[in-house]
């Protein structure tokens, strides 16, 4: 893989890639819907472009595979402003496509077409960029990277290279399409959270983590596993995270909710956003709470993600009518 010169990135994600392949029409089944958008997808990829969107240099650890719909996602990573210099092409293995359905305002049934592996699923150890992980500010790893080999052996260089220095994000992700049964997932999610110094998941995601799903509870099991900073996402509820010193509680940002898929992904980045800016863990919450909101209000996920105006629009926004609201 090539180098892309010596200033390092700011944030460099790892895992997966491929192309959403969302409906046009919402409230119908796929039997049913007769037009579709393409967009740039995956988990990793689509943190990588929230994370450009605010201003910072991204690029993926990942592959495609060699055929259009990978030439498709490293074109379109390369108009979203993320460096594809750390993409592989994989022969005999398609680039993924992922469908959905859309039932506002909570069903988003996905359907993933990546069995029984995917290009993305095959980096191997000597593909990471040891001298990127190394330098990168933030490193963003995702727990469906760890669900087959040679991935997780992938992940497990990428952890090694990086010896915990601040900041290495896990973002607990679980599909449960991906792996055997949870508790293969917990040993491997446990194997590496000493090594990680923010984990961000949802209840579910924290439950196969640590094996709690109450969020004050999950959230200081992942303080007691070594990490620093845990952020525990409670959709409707809003966002708990904590540090050792510090516990923030962020309500949800009220929105009429189109398409929920790629909120999470859209928190990450600005997740990273208030990591790199040195903001407190209260604005950076907040922050990623409001993106993540902003995007369930669009169709797609890569192409939805809010730039830093639209961003800090919104947070003002949703001050001012919780400040009416409280003086009420």
């Amino acid at each position: 893989m090539v180098a892309f010169g010596p200033r390092p990135v700011d944030v460099l994600t790892m895992g997966r890639i491929g192309v959403d392949i969302y409906p046009l029409q919402t409230g119908v089944g796929l039997e049913d819907v007769t037009s579709f958008g393409k967009f740039l997808g995956g988990s990793a990829t689509n943190v990588a472009v929230a994370a450009a969107r605010l201003r910072h240099a991204s690029a993926v650890v990942t592959a495609v595979g060699d055929d259009p719909f990978g030439t498709f996602c490293c074109q379109e990573m390369g108009r979203l402003g993320v460096y594809s210099q750390y993409v592989g092409t994989v022969a005999q293995i398609p680039t993924p496509v992922t469908f959905c359905e859309i039932y506002p305002p909570d069903d988003f049934p996905l359907y993933f077409y990546r069995y029984p592996t995917a290009p993305d699923l095959q980096i191997t150890p000597d593909d990471i960029p040891e001298q990127a992980v190394k330098d990168t500010k933030i490193l963003w790893l995702t727990v469906t990277g760890l669900c087959q080999e040679p991935s997780r052996a992938a992940h497990h260089k990428a952890l090694d290279v990086r010896g915990r220095k601040a900041h290495t994000v896990l973002d607990l992700d679980y599909r449960d399409s991906f792996w055997s049964s949870k508790e293969e997932a917990h040993e491997a999610v446990a194997a590496i959270l000493p090594q990680v110094t923010v984990a961000v998941g949802n209840r579910e995601e924290c439950e196969v983590a640590v094996g709690e799903t109450e969020p004050q509870k999950a959230a200081e099991a992942l303080l007691e596993a070594g990490v620093e900073i845990a952020v525990v996402k409670q959709g409707p509820k809003g966002t708990l995270a904590m540090t050792k010193d510090e516990r923030v509680e962020v309500p949800p940002t009220p929105i009429e909710v189109t398409n929920g898929l790629g909120a999470g992904d859209a928190f990450g980045g600005s997740l990273c956003h208030g990591l790199l800016e040195g903001w407190s863990l209260t604005d950076t919450i907040r922050a990623a709470s409001t993106a993540g909101a902003l995007v369930a209000t669009r169709l797609e996920c890569s192409t939805a993600m809010p730039s830093e105006p639209e961003l800090l629009t919104m947070m003002s926004r949703h001050s001012e009518i919780h400040a009416k609201e409280s003086h009420r």
